[in-house]
């Protein structure tokens, strides 16, 4: 992979021409500096960047609430009574899983919350909850609430799964290895798709399998992985999973989040949750009768009607990602694009900077994790003088800068001149 790149300046243009995905970047807004130039914006991984086509989506829905008022639920081209359901193609095909698998609601951490009230079914046997050390603490925090509300002492409940010394990520033998020896007593196992501070994409199938083969539930938070990397979660047998659509999938700042429940579960009526009256059977909803009888499939856990404005926003995006051509074109230029990055970084900074994402492209996604070797200059304030040099990437405690370019929207020569930035910053 590193023969095919070059350093100079000429190579970076040479690949944004030769992009077959270049005009995507047309189709957003990226922030601009005080100056008039566009920032060079790396933390997509955080919040994407507006498409310029949301505007038109929403207003359409605005539109629609002025002119129809509540007969909008009904009435007009894509009443919002099954407004939600536009989403679910679109959103099952960039993460493998079959529409009825899938459902837009809530946010992350409330569908994580859901999630758990159905499939974490602790015994006195198996109680425990798997997760990696330096989970995200939305995660960290779920676990922990919900095995003390089942009566269990979390700091015996939780298990987190820390790296070898002196390594970053977690190896699917490790977990195997984890598994193997503590995996019955062990009820859930809830792990990363694209873990959110190495940016290590784990091996999701292997992780189910071998989390079936123990008698655990196989859970996923796919916040840093949906519109990241690709994703076959039904064939990979997955139980449920949880992600946000605000960073890769663009959606806007508190966008409602998304939930996958694999058929074999969503089929399943008897299953407990903690219900609603939107995950009420459609045909008998406005009857208002007690009795609660799940829809069949991910809807099944919904709990109210979704706010129609941020579905109008997501709709915009996913139209995005299928003319894109679909996950597969993105993780093409995605693999080039990070490849690049590492590339420049290990030839023009290697004694400075050190990067812990896993350098197997297919253990990571877009993002690189990036810390400032011990020096005269610190990483924060390395990261500073970036952030006043126009670029916007994001710092995570306590010495770590992400930097992740998007294949939708950013370009190669971004890359370079973000390595040039980052030279002068370490000095």
């Amino acid at each position: 992979m590193t023969a095919t790149f070059e350093a100079g300046r000429e190579f970076a243009a040479a690949q944004d021409e030769a992009d077959p995905l270049r005009h995507f970047r047309a189709e957003f807004r990226v922030p601009k500096r005080e100056n008039g130039e566009e920032e060079t914006y790396f933390a997509g991984n955080s919040l994407g960047l507006l498409p310029r086509r949301t505007r038109g989506y929403v207003e359409e829905e605005l539109e629609k609430w002025g002119r129809l008022a509540v007969k909008a639920h009904f009435s007009g081209e894509n009443p919002w009574m099954p407004y939600h359901e536009l989403l679910a193609a679109p959103m099952a095909g960039l993460v493998g899983a079959r529409p009825s698998e899938v459902v837009t609601m809530n946010s992350l951490t409330v569908n994580l919350h859901l999630m758990l009230a159905s499939f974490y079914r602790p015994t006195r046997a198996r109680y425990r909850i798997l997760i990696e050390d330096h989970a995200f603490p939305s995660d960290d925090y779920a676990v922990e609430s919900h095995a003390a509300h089942r009566g269990f002492d979390p700091a015996k409940a939780v298990l987190r799964l820390e790296p070898r010394e002196g390594r970053a990520a977690l190896t699917t033998d490790e977990i195997a290895e984890f598994l193997a020896r503590e995996g019955d007593s062990i009820a859930l196992v809830l792990l990363p798709g694209v873990q959110y501070y190495t940016g290590q994409a784990f091996d999701i199938e292997a992780i189910t399998r071998l989390a079936h083969e123990k008698g655990c539930v196989a859970g996923f938070d796919l916040a840093h992985a949906a519109g990241n990397v690709p994703l076959r979660l039904h064939d990979a047998g997955v139980d449920f999973a949880v992600w946000c659509t605000y960073k890769y999938l663009n959606s806007g700042p508190g966008s409602v989040g998304c939930c996958f429940v694999h058929e074999k579960h969503g089929r399943n009526a008897e299953i407990p949750r903690l219900a609603g009256w939107w995950g009420h059977d459609k045909a008998s909803r406005f009857r208002m009768e007690t009795g609660f009888r799940p829809i069949l499939g991910a809807e099944g856990w919904q709990l109210s009607n979704p706010p129609i404005l941020s579905l109008a926003a997501i709709r915009a995006s996913l139209d995005l990602f299928a003319s894109a051509g679909g996950m597969e074109p993105l993780r093409e230029k995605s693999l080039r694009l990070t490849g690049y990055l590492e590339w420049l970084l290990r030839r023009e900074l290697a004694e400075a900077v050190e990067i812990f994402t896993p350098e197997d492209p297919e253990q990571r996604g877009c993002q690189l994790s990036l810390r400032v070797k011990p020096g005269k200059t610190s990483g924060k304030t390395v990261f500073r003088r970036i952030e006043a040099a126009g670029v916007t990437c994001d710092w995570r405690e306590p010495d770590v800068i992400r930097v992740a370019p998007v294949p939708l929207y950013n370009r190669f020569e971004e890359v370079r001149r973000f390595v040039e930035i980052l030279r002068a910053a370490i000095g």
